[in-house]
């Protein structure tokens, strides 16, 4: 996704709140493993600690990356449905048109039967298999009045236009036929993912986990500091920014003579406080679902996955956002981490398959990964280099 990628902005992780005992204990904390474990490959094939812990993070990134594939292909598969049961209606409808033609036109073989005149060719007609079959024969065109020229030519009409409808529905079945193959294919890439990285982790010996849940303890620690780092700086870039705003007021006041007192609420005032005002509707939603759990493909009200909880929480401040992380990333202004404000968006990795809500001082609520719950966090939770962007989405 190179087209909507930024310069990144150094970042980092801070442990969760709440995490169940074997997902995220060990999980979250494998990141830093590779740097601060010295396990040797053992003698007996077995894998050695930091093979494990790379292959285990490996795994719960292809699983959010598949996570995120299987929501775009049910956003998909939903639309793709109500476009063929738009065009089966369509298709019936003009079925019915063409039925009501053909029966016009049996009223005329009828009457031509009880005159006697032109029955072969009104029936040949009538059992033609193409239109262009009864335009060959000029006889009978020659023989029918405009009246029954006006039916021929609805008929023909409404024999085309429904046979163009029917496949368009025939195409569009096809294609959500496929699209529904690739929801399945993302499913059972994302259970087998998971299924792996769980027996992999069964397999740690209990001075392993422990030796990762010290690592954990490193990391939040790490993890913190950074968010209280950008924090320092977010609160001094704001003190600078008001003793500005109030330093150009006073020199406008001073400057006046007469009318206006200088203190007009300028556009971009205006702007900063609706931003601020539907930001923190949207804060007070995700507060409210800490502690639900992690469900890859989940949108609410139970579970969510990250860009479940983060499409939510917009939609509970009365901003539509798509529902992907592939998506999300372009639905809005992208701006520095230094300039993260709360409500922003701030996504991670390469492949843009995770999201979480800002909510200042270099915090955020996101939904990590499968076995955890919704929860506040470092934005820098997984190391500066793994902040991907940040977008303001109203």
């Amino acid at each position: 996704m190179a087209s909507h990628r930024k310069s990144r902005t150094p970042g980092t992780r801070v442990a969760g709140i709440r995490t169940p005992a074997l997902a995220t204990a060990a999980l979250t904390s494998v990141a830093l493993l590779s740097q601060t474990a010295t396990a040797a490959p053992s003698d007996d094939g077995k894998p050695s600690l930091e093979e494990v812990e790379k292959k285990v993070g490996d795994l719960y990134r292809q699983a959010e990356s598949a996570t995120e594939k299987y929501n775009a292909a049910k956003e998909k598969t939903a639309k793709q449905r109500k476009q063929v049961d738009t065009l089966l209606d369509d298709v019936a409808e003009r079925t019915q048109k063409l039925n009501e033609a053909r029966a016009e036109l049996g009223s005329f073989a009828a009457a031509q039967y009880r005159t006697g005149a032109g029955v072969p060719d009104t029936a040949t007609f009538l059992l033609a298999d193409t239109p262009q079959d009864i335009f060959d024969q000029r006889q009978v065109m020659d023989r029918m009045t405009g009246r029954q020229k006006e039916a021929v030519d609805d008929y023909v009409t409404q024999q085309s236009e429904t046979m163009k409808k029917r496949q368009e529905a025939t195409e569009s079945l096809e294609t959500l036929t496929e699209t529904q193959g690739d929801l399945k294919t993302a499913k059972a890439t994302v259970q087998k993912k998971l299924a792996d990285a769980r027996e992999l982790m069964s397999k740690l010996t209990a001075e392993e986990k422990a030796r990762l849940a010290a690592i954990e303890r490193k990391k939040q620690e790490e993890a913190a500091r950074k968010a209280a780092e950008l924090a320092e700086q977010q609160k001094a870039r704001q003190e600078a920014q008001q003793e500005a705003a109030a330093a150009q007021q006073d020199s406008g006041t001073s400057g006046s003579t007469s009318g206006s007192s200088g203190s007009a609420t300028t556009p971009s005032t205006s702007t900063d406080s609706s931003y601020a005002t539907k930001a923190e509707k949207a804060l007070a939603f995700a507060r409210a679902q800490i502690g639900k759990p992690y469900v890859w493909g989940a949108t609410g009200p139970g579970s969510y996955d990250c860009s479940g909880l983060t499409q939510a929480a917009w939609k509970a401040a009365g901003v539509t956002v798509p529902r992907t992380t592939y998506d999300q990333v372009n639905a809005g202004t992208t701006v520095p981490v230094s300039q993260a404000r709360p409500g922003d968006l701030v996504f991670f990795y390469d492949d843009v398959t995770h999201v979480g809500i800002y909510i200042g001082n270099g915090m955020m609520i996101h939904a990590p990964k499968p076995g955890t719950y919704v929860r506040e966090e470092s934005i820098y939770y997984d190391g500066e280099s793994s902040i991907h962007s940040v977008v303001r989405p109203a």
